[in-house]
This record gives structure tokens, sequence and C-alpha cells, in this order.
């Protein structure tokens, strides 16, 4: 399996691509906006990502002309840079071509979540609570407000009760289960950013070198 390693193109977090060519001859790569949920590969990759030194965020597959494995991760202390994608893309290429877990061509992304991240773990919003966030349902739920019901909403983060993430949004305090969120991801705003700069100001001196 030939691959090689090289800039995403236009992005501004930190990522690189592995590309693995389809056998025999070279085509163009076309990109299609059909992500499909790879939680069944979960199991698969996160042990890897994690002897690797990180922690998964999300994975999912870009489908269409050709497939495409996005991996988001990070470090433990949260911090991701271009050298960290980098070293976890050469793990994610090692395993990939001594186990061929995936069957078929493919190319794999490896990003940093960002500052206005998507949130997937339980403990991301107890971690960003206080922030707005956009949750996306999996299915409409009454709000109490005398509203229909709904399943977008855009809000501060309350934090959790249990497994149920808390919002309050117009005034309205609401929660639902964490199992319910189809997607959700943190708003920019100035207190994200200024946030982030702080946190990348007190990061250890290893991590600044890196960035």
């Amino acid at each position: 399996m030939r691959a090689y390693i090289a800039p995403i193109p236009n992005n501004k977090n930190g990522c690189v691509a592995v590309e693995r060519p389809p056998r025999g001859k070279l085509i163009a790569f076309r990109r299609a906006v059909i992500f499909t949920a790879a939680s069944h590969l979960e199991p698969v990759f996160e042990p890897v990502i994690k002897q690797a030194g990180f922690e998964l965020v999300r994975l999912r597959i870009m489908g269409g002309a050709s497939r495409t494995l996005q991996i988001m991760a990070e470090r433990p202390d949260g911090s991701m840079d271009v050298e960290g994608c980098t070293s976890l893309s050469h793990a994610l290429l090692d395993f990939i071509e001594a186990e061929n877990p995936v069957e078929g061509d493919f190319e794999i992304e490896v990003s940093s979540p960002g500052i206005d991240r998507p949130l997937t773990r339980l403990s991301d919003f107890t971690r960003w609570k206080g922030h707005e966030a956009k949750i996306e349902l999996n299915a409409p739920i009454a709000t109490g407000t005398g509203e229909r019901e709904r399943k977008r909403f855009k809000g501060r983060l309350e934090g959790l009760e249990g497994n149920d993430v808390v919002i309050t949004f117009d005034n309205t305090r609401t929660q639902f289960p964490f199992a319910s969120i189809l997607e959700a991801k943190l708003v920019l705003t100035d207190k994200l950013i200024q946030e982030d700069l702080k946190a990348k100001k007190n990061a250890p001196v290893k991590n600044q070198e890196n960035a």
C-alpha cells in the first residue's frame, strides 16, 4: 500500500491527510459531503490513538467517489498541533498497513478539534459549561414553553444532570439525554476565543514550541 502525508488545503486547525491511493492507477479525488457515523470503527482505532498519546474526539466516514476516514483527536491536556497530527497519522498508517482494518481504498484525515469544536463525549458538556453551543437532537422534543416541538437548540451549556445535558436557550432551561444528541458543537464567541488564548499562553513550553 502506497501512502503519503500532506497538509489539507485551506485548513486552519493543523491537519494532515494520509492518502491511500486506489489500487492499479491513481484517479482524481472528488469530495462529496456525505457523512456517516463510524461508531463501529471507534473500538478498532481508539486503542491505537490512545497508545500514540492522544484521545479520540470524533471519527466519521465521508463517502462518494472516494472514501475518507476523518479522525479528530487531541492530547489529554486538550492541545493539538501539526506535529501531533503528523505523529498520530504515522501511527495510524502503520496500524492500517499491518492490520488492514478497513476494506477498500480510502483517505485518512487527522485533525485537531479547533476552537468551535464538536461536543462528542459526555464530559465535554461539563468541560465547556458556560459556553454557547448548537445542539441537534435525533428527534424533536417538547420544551415546555408552549412552542411546538423542536430538535435544534442554541444556547448556554449548563453542564449535566446525571446523563442528561442541560442547556438554557431563550431564557428557558431544558435538558435531554446525551444519547438523544445527533450533533453538538461550540459556538465561536469572544469568551471562547479568550479562553483558548489563555490556555495557549499557560500551556507547557513543549506545546508552545510545537504550536
